[in-house]
């Protein structure tokens, strides 16, 4: 979405895997005297993995982290809070992009925040032009939308109100989702934010290069830790497939995004996705503290 890198396309069930360790951790934690009347202490340490393991993505400070990640593959920056009043038409078919996830005009998830917003917020910039939006849904045109449309966008992206909708989108259609599927596969927050990332630039549709396909693709090679498989294996196999099916569509032929960010963060063994980190995105370097 954003830059000429990317593109946007088209809840959250606590893992059984997580609940499992987390269990696990308090057990060992317990001394053997536990079991003759004393009250065990848990480690301070595992209290913290403890922690980490419910906590995952969608802990404010990870989501946060995932948020910048996100931003620096798309916006070449981390500051993903100055990307509300981005548009532009990239030319990859989809019509304008804009927003914090790069919500397109041609793939129905900006007519569906745009129409969230006047739901919520009826004498917007914005709302005049539903009609056109829902006429150009599935396509690139800007029929209708021209030539006003980016000027009031970048209006409507200085209303708090807007900023809230762009979020609630982002969470319901992408984030949310991505998040209760990963944690159902027993996936840590690395995980997590893999598939966030594929749902962000290849939606959740039925086609072949589609997040269900990639997940799909990757079962065919390894089991994730729900079904007893190891973590790291699996996310192998779910990057392999990530990256074969960007590498189907010309816009997203580069695949630094995993090659030299996540494949990174998975080699490193961090699959709390825990800071430091350092990565790569299109030659850019990026670091988090």
């Amino acid at each position: 979405m954003y830059a000429p890198h990317k593109r946007a396309a088209r809840r959250t069930t606590r893992s059984v895997r997580l609940a499992l360790v987390a269990l696990g951790l308090t057990l060992t934690a317990v001394p053997a005297t536990a079991f003759a009347g004393t009250t065990p202490v848990p480690t301070a340490a595992a209290h913290q993995q403890q922690e980490a393991a419910l906590a995952g993505l969608d802990d404010p400070a990870k989501k946060d982290i995932a948020m910048q990640l996100v931003s620096s593959a798309e916006n070449s920056t981390l500051d993903w809070k100055a990307q509300y009043g981005y548009i532009e038409d990239i030319g990859d078919g989809r019509g304008y992009t804009a927003g914090i996830i790069g919500f397109c005009s041609g793939t129905g998830d900006m007519l569906d925040l745009v129409e969230l917003y006047t739901q919520r917020k009826p004498d917007n910039v914005l709302a005049g032009y539903l009609p056109a939006l829902r006429e150009v849904d599935g396509s690139d045109s800007h029929d209708g939308l021209d030539p006003g449309f980016q000027d009031a966008w970048e209006t409507a992206a200085q209303d708090p109100d807007f900023q809230q909708a762009q979020n609630d989108e982002r969470d319901r259609v992408y984030f949310d989702p991505a998040v209760g599927r990963a944690k159902s596969d027993g996936l840590g927050t690395l995980g997590q934010f893999a598939y966030y990332d594929a749902i962000v630039m290849h939606g959740d549709g039925g086609d072949s290069t589609s997040f269900g396909s990639i997940r799909q693709r990757a079962l065919a090679q390894a089991k994730p830790p729900a079904q007893g498989g190891d973590e790291v294996a699996y996310l192998d196999a779910f990057l392999d497939a990530r990256v074969w099916a960007m590498e189907q569509e010309e816009a997203h032929s580069d695949t630094s995004r995993v090659d030299t960010a996540q494949r990174v963060f998975l080699r490193n063994g961090n699959l709390d996705l825990d800071p430091p980190l350092d990565w790569k995105v299109y030659g850019d370097s990026f670091h988090i503290d």
